[in-house]
């Protein structure tokens, strides 16, 4: 079975009956790793299966740390084995580096390094352009709604505070990186 294949039975087992909403995000996510491909070359199917996978850490059976990327990584990895590099994508997704910080957990998420920053930042943008409930939506807009719905005293809201103008870089740089492969495949 190819891997984006299984890493998406695996998702839907842990997230679609109990969460409805992250399944559809996690599926929107998946779909903006698709438009990716042609960028990515050898590595899209490995950021198709982190897209898919990348919020498994919410579901009950991978909770450990109580940070989601963290939590995904380490099931991934210690119960289902799977591949390093995808292991540390689902790891360093989005803002996990300043969630991280915040918790203490640093040196855990460590264990899934180097991050690998070409993928690091497609994930991210595959992230950011997925709003919580599966729809397209703005980076820009997507970052404002988590401030909105985590609030000032949340871990969340400070780490995506601090993270923001990486986090737009990443987006910024995926764009980039994006339109030069649709100018490649047309000269």
């Amino acid at each position: 079975m190819k891997l984006a294949e299984w890493a998406h039975e695996l998702a839907e087992s842990l997230l679609a009956d109990r969460f409805p909403d992250r399944w559809a995000h996690s599926q929107r996510v998946y779909s903006q790793a698709l438009v990716l491909a042609p960028a990515l070359g050898e590595d899209a199917e490995l950021l198709a299966a982190a897209a898919i996978a990348h919020d498994v850490g919410y579901a009950r059976e991978a909770m450990d740390t109580g940070q989601h990327m963290i939590d995904g990584a380490q099931y991934l990895r210690d119960v289902m084995g799977a591949e390093p590099r995808l292991c540390s994508i689902v790891a360093f997704h989005t803002s996990s580096p300043w969630e991280a910080a915040e918790l203490g957990l640093s040196e855990k998420l460590d264990e899934f390094g180097p991050a690998e920053q070409e993928l690091v930042d497609a994930i991210t943008y595959c992230d950011l352009t997925s709003s919580p409930i599966g729809r397209l939506v703005d980076p820009t807009q997507r970052l404002i709604e988590v401030l909105d719905r985590y609030g000032p005293e949340h871990v969340v809201f400070r780490a995506v505070s601090a993270a923001r103008p990486e986090l737009l870089n990443r987006v910024e740089r995926v764009q980039q990186r994006q339109a030069m492969a649709l100018q490649q495949r047309f000269n």
